[in-house]
């Protein structure tokens, strides 16, 4: 078991605040905009651990810092760092893949998410929470994976054909596609759509409602509510997709003739 005062510090990209058990988690670079990185992806495997594994959290608000949720956009084919992947710098980055996801899925309290803005890296991760608010002026991307010359094998090829179904989910990962604020809510991506300076009161007082049911309710309703997508995640499918996606960026070496 981990308690607040061993982890809320320790993170570079993420602030924590707990007030009557509901936890705010609060992504940031620099107090701005989160800027996508091995930093983030090492710090959220970690994080979503040590907040699962403290019983005094009874609510996690997962938001933003800033005009956009995560970034920057990744350009079509302008991925850095491809042509320089060899296994040993790829390991860690494996390892984390596998886990990051599954240990936000593992946090056994209610999540929120608030997106303030667009999340064009790395969205699955707010929209696997249990209620997602989103501002007005989101917009969904999955940029950094086959648009940035990636195969999107690190969870995204599990999650989007779960929230969006497997035809629509092949087109958004293959084509780059950016889905509004609105257009999420059509999809059911997204269960709210609010004006910004509303966005973390309304998640505050979802917060306070849920807070009315007993605490053994709100933790084996999470737990049974995310087991499918834990069960997907946990299996060979994330692994495989993760090694596919660093087979494909490890430096090609002609091979030798005799």
């Amino acid at each position: 078991m981990t308690q607040l005062h061993e982890y809320a510090d320790k993170f570079e990209n993420i602030r924590m605040q707990r007030s009557n058990g509901v936890l705010e988690v609060t992504f940031h670079t620099n107090d701005g905009p989160l800027q996508w990185g091995l930093g983030p992806h090492r710090e959220f495997e970690q994080a979503f651990l040590d907040i699962g594994r403290d019983v005094e959290n009874e609510i996690v608000i997962l938001t933003g810092t800033g005009a956009y949720f995560s970034g920057p956009t990744v350009s079509p084919g302008g991925h850095p760092g491809k042509s320089e992947m060899t296994p040993s710098r790829y390991d860690p980055i494996y390892w984390e893949g596998k886990h990051v996801l599954v240990n936000l899925l593992n946090i056994e309290v209610p999540v929120i998410s608030a997106i303030n803005g667009p999340a064009t890296r790395h969205c699955e991760i707010p929209l696997l929470s249990d209620i997602v608010l989103a501002s007005e002026d989101c917009i969904f991307q999955d940029s950094a994976h086959f648009q940035g010359g990636m195969v999107p094998g690190d969870g995204v090829h599990i999650v989007f054909p779960i929230l969006l179904g497997p035809n629509r989910a092949r087109y958004f990962l293959l084509m780059g596609q950016e889905i509004d604020a609105l257009e999420a809510k059509r999809l059911g991506l997204v269960n709210e759509v609010l004006p910004k300076v509303a966005l973390l009161p309304r998640a505050r007082e979802i917060a306070a409602q849920l807070m009315r049911q007993s605490r053994l309710v709100r933790r084996y309703s999470r737990v049974v509510i995310t087991q499918s997508l834990r069960t997907q995640m946990a299996a060979e499918l994330l692994g495989y997709g993760l090694a596919m996606e660093g087979l494909a960026r490890m430096i090609d070496t002609p091979a030798k003739t005799s």
